[in-house]
Parts: C-alpha cells; structure tokens; sequence
C-alpha cells in the first residue's frame, strides 16, 4: 500500500463563522447531521478536512459534501467516511484508505488527508 494523495487546509475561524452568518444553509449544505453536532471551531477543522480530501483526490468537479463525513471513533481521534460521489473517486484511484488530521488553536483550523492505496 502506498499513498496516493495528500490534502492540506486551513480556515480561519472568524472568517467560517461570517461564512455561517451571512449563509445560514450552508451549514445544511456542506455537513451531516452528525457533523453539525460539533461546536464552530471544529466544524471549521471539519470543512478544512473536506477540503484537504478534495484536494488529495485531485479536486474534481462532481463531489458531494455530505458523501464525506469526518466523524470520532470511540477514542476521540477523527475518521473520515467516504461514500457516494467521494467513494466513487476514491476508487477510481486505487484509494483504499484514508488518515485524517484535525487541529484549531489561536483562530486556525486545519486538516491534512493522507490517501493511501494499491
């Protein structure tokens, strides 16, 4: 197995949080409900983590937001599930698996995806 993508992005939180003012359904638009369960901040690291996964898969048109969905495993860590549109690229790559890093301090969120693969 070997990596067939890598994704990298940041948001700065104050400007996600005007993003969610001035466009109340966007939230509806871009996260599950599960995700929508999450305070700003990580929902920043969340659409970052869409972001960077876009970009690890080659950033073609076509994706659906909520075919993606960064979620907690029972310890805490981020998980990724891909379905649908996502699924469907991942595939098309050879991609297998995914890792997924979060973090959001001092106004930043970000999120980096490793796509690994045959």
């Amino acid at each position: 197995m070997g990596v067939r993508g890598v994704g990298i992005d940041v948001v700065a939180i104050e400007r996600f949080e005007d993003t969610v003012r001035r466009s109340p359904t966007f939230v509806e638009r871009v996260f599950t409900p599960a995700e929508r369960e999450f305070g700003t901040a990580s929902l920043a690291a969340r659409w970052a983590a869409k972001e960077a996964l876009a970009k690890a898969l080659g950033a073609p048109a076509g994706l659906h937001w909520h075919d993606c969905e960064v979620l907690r495993e029972d310890g805490g860590r981020p998980a990724l599930t891909m379905r649908g549109s996502v699924a469907e690229r991942a595939a098309s790559l050879g991609i297998t698996e995914v890792h997924v890093s979060l973090s959001h301090d001092a106004g930043i969120a970000s999120a980096v995806v490793v796509a690994e693969g045959d």
